[in-house]
This record gives structure tokens, C-alpha cells and sequence, in this order.
């Protein structure tokens, strides 16, 4: 019992050892700058005429950027990067019909959400654009008869999407 014990003790120590030592190994997902730790992501300004879309192009890059590239939020005023951009347009189209039923009719099948936005990282440390896109356009689909809400949210998606690809492609 005594040698099991001292067994246990043993190891116990060895453990608080290999924690306590400081290992120095970390893992950031994505391939960043090491210098830019936190990241400002401000609202989009918005030229459309769809308000939405400001709120939610910024929760998701709130949401999806900084776990993407291995960064955290931060005040624009202490952030060692910034993500900003205008939203330039926001079209509703139907790529996908048929002829109806009737002479001059037409049945749309699918309707399509077109977003295109100017976007730029700027590494606040460096004082240089990381990476910008002036006519970042994405596309969403929805049926018809779904709600053009999905459709928008797929777009928003893959923006959100593009915008990291982008920010990682330089490195």
C-alpha cells in the first residue's frame, strides 16, 4: 500500500513538474502574422438600401474572422489589426425559370441574393493594408417560396468566407 502510494505521489509530482515547467509551445490557428494578436472588426458602412445588412455581415465576421485566423476581438483603439468596408450593392435576381403554363408567363424556380462589398485588413502595427478587395461579390441561393432570408444569409456566409481565405493568402 505504502509503495503504491509513494507510485501515486510519484507521478502526481512529475505531473505538477511538466505543468509548472512553463511550457512554451502554442497553436494559432491559421497562418497570420505572429505581431497581430487582436483584430477591430468595424460595422460595414452601407450603401444599399437594406439596413440589415450591416448588422449582420458584422455579427458574423464577429462571429467567424478572429477564431478563423487565430485572433481575438478588440477595441479599434488597442487592436494590432482592422477589418473594414462599405457594402455596394445588394440585388435580388431569378437565374433559374421556365415557361409557365400560360403564353407570357414565367415560373421561377430559384432566386439568387447578390452581396458586393469593398473590404480591407489593415495592420495597425505596420501601419500597411494586409489585404483588400475592392468588388468582393458573393451569391446565395434560395427556392422559390423559400424565404430570401436564406439566400442571404448563404451570401453573407461565403463573404465572411472570402474575406478569410484573402486575409490568409499572403502568408
Amino acid at each position: 500500500m505504502a509503495l503504491a502510494f509513494r507510485r501515486v505521489v510519484g507521478v502526481l509530482s512529475f505531473v505538477g513538474v511538466l505543468v509548472t515547467s512553463g511550457c512554451n509551445y502554442g497553436f494559432r490557428s491559421g497562418s497570420f502574422p505572429d505581431h497581430i494578436r487582436t483584430v477591430a472588426i468595424l460595422p460595414f458602412d452601407n450603401d444599399t438600401n437594406r439596413f440589415e445588412l450591416t448588422q449582420e455581415i458584422h455579427e458574423e465576421l464577429l462571429r467567424e474572422l478572429p477564431r478563423a485566423l487565430g485572433v481575438t476581438n478588440a477595441g479599434e483603439d488597442v487592436a494590432d489589426a482592422l477589418v473594414q468596408g462599405r457594402i455596394v450593392r445588394y440585388d435580388m435576381t431569378a437565374p433559374l425559370f421556365r415557361a409557365g403554363q400560360q403564353l407570357g408567363q414565367v415560373d421561377v424556380l430559384q432566386r439568387q441574393v447578390s452581396i458586393r462589398v469593398e473590404v480591407e485588413l489593415i495592420d495597425l502595427v505596420e501601419n500597411v493594408i494586409l489585404w483588400d478587395d475592392r468588388s468582393l461579390t458573393t451569391q446565395g441561393q434560395y427556392l422559390e417560396g423559400e424565404s430570401e432570408e436564406l439566400g442571404r444569409m448563404e451570401a453573407i456566409e461565403l463573404l465572411v468566407q472570402r474575406i478569410v481565405d484573402g486575409a490568409q493568402s499572403n502568408w
